[in-house]
């Protein structure tokens, strides 16, 4: 039997966990507010995929900023260890959702991410 593509998918951790959601990757630096480790059913917390500090500062998840934050993670990505270990994740488990606490499903550094792996033909 052929082992199914590897595929990557982004959700908000205060969403239920879905037994589709395949390896459950935490990808944002802080710890959600009002999450338990329970409730989270996460395989990985990956802080180091994250924006760096002082970049997720200065986005602050304003969307007038986000085109700039857009560019500069991406450059942060490059090169970043952390990015090959989601896609040996995904290799090992077929899926990887991310997961990330932001409101906005667009503007956030998690839709970089998927995108990210996306342009590197690593995601569905």
């Amino acid at each position: 039997m052929a082992k199914a593509r590897a595929s990557f998918a982004i959700k908000r951790i205060y969403e239920e966990p879905a037994h589709d959601d395949g390896c459950r990757v935490l990808v944002d630096r802080l710890w959600p507010r009002g999450v338990s480790k329970e409730r989270a059913q996460l395989e990985l917390w990956l802080k180091g995929v994250a924006p760096s500090p002082p970049l997720r500062q200065e986005f602050a998840h304003m969307q007038e900023r986000f085109a700039d934050f857009r560019a500069r993670y991406e450059d942060e990505l490059a090169g970043n260890p952390a990015v090959d270990q989601l896609v040996d994740l995904a290799a090992q488990h077929g899926k990887v959702t991310l997961l990330y606490a932001a409101r906005d499903p667009e503007v956030n550094h998690a839709r970089v991410l998927l995108e990210f792996l996306a342009a590197r033909g690593r995601a569905k």
